[in-house]
């Protein structure tokens, strides 16, 4: 009986995420990577202090996968200068720190990437407000 029904909420999300990233624009699509990555930090935190070490594996994994095939391989260095640079660099330490947070069993490095990952997300969506407020403003002047 309970099967059925984490099926369905299983099947909601994963239905209500390809929505998302049909309907997102790139910073957005940024930011929901972001979410993902700090998400599947905090589920790598929780089963480290609970011992699981099999989910942590897999979550920090989940982690440092995001970091590196979605955020860093997302980055145009041609465009993007010295700040694309200084991400780049920022991505590398923070699937280091998660890799070596995974081998060590050391919640400070996964709490560490948790804030910089948080505080770049927060960026990513003054950038995303910053853009979208002007054509909402517009939008609304024409209505």
């Amino acid at each position: 009986m309970f099967g059925s029904i984490s099926r369905g909420v299983t099947e909601y999300k994963r239905i209500n995420l390809e929505t998302g990233i049909v309907d997102a624009n790139p910073q957005r699509l940024i930011v929901m990577l972001y979410e993902g990555a700090i998400e599947a930090c905090q589920l790598g935190l929780m089963h480290m202090r609970q011992n699981n070490i099999v989910q942590k594996g897999e979550s920090l994994s989940k982690a440092i996968m995001i970091v590196e095939s979605g955020l860093r391989l997302s980055l145009d260095r041609n465009a993007g200068g010295e700040i694309a640079e200084s991400l780049d660099a920022l991505y590398g330490y923070m699937s280091n720190r998660l890799y070596l947070g995974h081998l060590q069993n050391n919640p400070d490095y996964i709490l560490e990437v948790i804030k910089h990952l948080v505080e770049l997300k927060s960026a990513w969506e003054a950038i995303s407000n910053l853009q979208s407020g002007p054509a909402q403003a517009s939008a609304v002047t024409q209505a």
